[in-house]
């Protein structure tokens, strides 16, 4: 597979898709085609409106699902995958209701370049579990595309030390999943991305991220950080 999963589109003082423009033209080489997935959000003409002139710019042409015929068809014809952020449970909603879970796994799995900013990352992974959303509707099933054997979770952040937040940290957050879920979990920081190629996983972008076991303290992970042992296929989350 090749995948390209993104913490977020915009970094601070960047412009959308700015900070992995090199990696995501190295993920599309070769492809004429995208088909893009806009159903995080709710004005899906305006994000395929800007998703397309950004894709433009670096010479590629995208197609959005919501548009014209079949979005099945639209996947099916396309040389590659754009899943965009937002709320992860509406998309994984929409990807149910519209029956492109199957769809965009047996493609992704055949061969056909995926990339996926926030919530279109959460979903590469087994389940939306570890997605920072709220349940604002209700999927048929948390089971997401499975694309990775992991857990992720974009956006991370880190625990300020200087916070008189009382509430849960993020690292407190995850450490109640794993209470439940026997899984790793890749948490990105903001201007981080894996990508994988084949059976070679790096974690890229200098902000880097974290790894979370169950009985084990977090490990920092740097650019460059290679990730490929988390491929070996791990105990699906329960539920």
């Amino acid at each position: 597979m090749r995948l390209l999963l993104v913490s977020t589109s915009t970094t601070w003082g960047t412009g959308y898709l700015d900070h992995c423009e090199s990696a995501v033209r190295r993920l599309f080489t070769g492809a004429r085609r995208i088909a893009f997935v806009p159903y995080a959000l709710a004005d899906r003409d305006a994000y395929a409106a800007k998703a397309r002139k950004r894709f433009a710019a670096m010479g590629l042409d995208l197609e959005s699902v919501h548009t014209g015929g079949s979005p099945l068809e639209t996947i099916e014809r396309a040389d590659g995958v754009f899943v965009g952020g937002g709320n992860t449970f509406r998309l994984l909603t929409e990807l149910h209701d519209h029956g492109l879970v199957e769809t965009i796994r047996h493609r992704a799995r055949g061969g056909m370049p995926y990339m996926g900013t926030s919530a279109g990352s959460n979903v590469a992974a087994p389940t939306l579990k570890t997605t920072n959303d709220m349940p604002i509707v209700e999927p048929p099933s948390f089971g997401a595309l499975g694309l990775v054997p992991f857990q992720i979770n974009p956006h991370y952040v880190d625990p300020d030390p200087s916070s008189r937040h009382m509430g849960e940290t993020r690292d407190l957050r995850l450490a109640e999943f794993l209470e439940e879920n026997d899984v790793p979990v890749v948490a990105l920081r903001e201007g981080a991305m894996l990508s994988l190629e084949g059976a070679v996983l790096h974690l890229l972008g200098s902000s880097g991220g974290k790894l979370f076991r169950r009985g084990a303290q977090p490990a920092e992970l740097g650019d460059g950080a290679d990730l490929s042992g988390l491929l070996t296929p791990a105990r699906a989350p329960r539920g």
